[in-house]
């Protein structure tokens, strides 16, 4: 392996890994200084918790296109999106053995991410995603947000409850100012680490003659969903089946709706072939996969080893193997 290459991976790696701690540290204090300043828990679990384990993604997208690489981000969201269902559920499946679902994921949470799904495909189709799409897209995470507010209220306080619990094991903490100082600290890794990790996919993918989604749609995705993974092991351990799901679901909802979104209005944004004739259809596959054990009521080890042989697969087509 040449020395430049090694030395871009290896930038990369450390970016990416700069880029999730950051947003980590971002979102855990920007909850504590909300609840501690008497927000409801409610409005912090469907504003903070719900974008925070997609801010990767976000930023990343972001940086792409002010580097001109705007194809990037239809490549990470369609990306993430897989890696979360076929990944992050099939990883937390095998490990927790058995996955139960709740009435209310199947009653609402699985349909809204169906509609969510099918809005980010048909505004991908004609191989633009434009700045009216972005409004659009913009304004079905708002009904989103507020549909669950209405008919969640009192279990997001609790997926809060829990959350607190999962992360730092407290329930109400107290304001202190040093959390400003964590907030401004991580956001400005944040910054310096969501550019190093796009010049860095920039390179490695000129070095190896392949367009930025590619890397897109598979190293960063891979990596940006690492925190929905973490998120979604430790709550099914604890039991909290509904957390572990639920946070696949709100993520993927947000990166449809506002990762594309926010990214839209900046500028119309490309969908790279690979995105519309693999990252697509293997989108719509995983997610039938995800209704149909949802609709059963529980998620069996042998369903979680299924989704990864999917994500291989997916994979394979991607680079040719298969």
């Amino acid at each position: 392996m040449p020395t430049e290459l090694f030395t871009t991976i290896i930038v990369f790696a450390a970016a990416l890994f700069f880029l999730i701690k950051s947003a980590d540290y971002l979102v855990r204090y920007s909850e504590k200084v909300g609840l501690s300043l008497g927000v409801p828990q409610f409005i912090v679990g469907v504003t903070i918790i719900s974008a925070g384990t997609s801010l990767p993604e976000l930023v990343t997208s972001i940086f792409s296109i002010s580097k001109g690489e705007a194809g990037f981000v239809a490549g990470n969201v369609i990306g993430s999106n897989i890696a979360n269902i076929l990944l992050v559920v099939g990883i937390t499946t095998i490990i927790a053995k058995r996955v139960e679902v709740s009435r209310s994921i199947i009653r609402l949470d699985l349909p809204l991410l169906v509609g969510s799904g099918a809005i980010l495909i048909l505004t991908m189709q004609d191989g633009v995603f434009n700045f009216a799409e972005a409004i659009l897209s913009i304004i079905g995470f708002v009904i989103y947000v507020l549909y669950n507010v209405s008919e969640h209220k009192v279990s997001l306080a609790e997926k809060e409850k829990t959350m607190l619990k999962i992360m730092d094991g407290e329930k109400k903490p107290k304001f202190k100012w040093y959390y400003l100082g964590i907030i401004g600290l991580a956001a400005s890794v944040l910054y310096v680490s969501a550019n190093f990790t796009i010049d860095s996919v920039i390179d490695i993918a000129n070095f190896f003659n392949l367009d930025t989604a590619i890397i897109a749609i598979t190293a960063v995705a891979v990596g940006t969903s690492l925190p929905e993974l973490l998120v979604s092991l430790v709550a099914a351990k604890k039991g909290n089946f509904e957390m572990a799901l639920g946070n696949v679901l709100g993520s993927n909802i947000f990166n449809g709706f506002m990762v594309m979104g926010i990214s839209g209005l900046i500028s119309d944004l490309p969908i790279p072939d690979s995105v519309l004739h693999i990252g697509i259809p293997f989108f719509i596959i995983s997610t039938i996969f995800l209704v149909f054990s949802g609709i059963e009521k529980k998620f069996y080890n042998f369903e979680g080893a299924l989704y990864l042989i999917l994500y291989i697969l997916f994979i394979g087509q991607l680079f040719n193997f298969i």
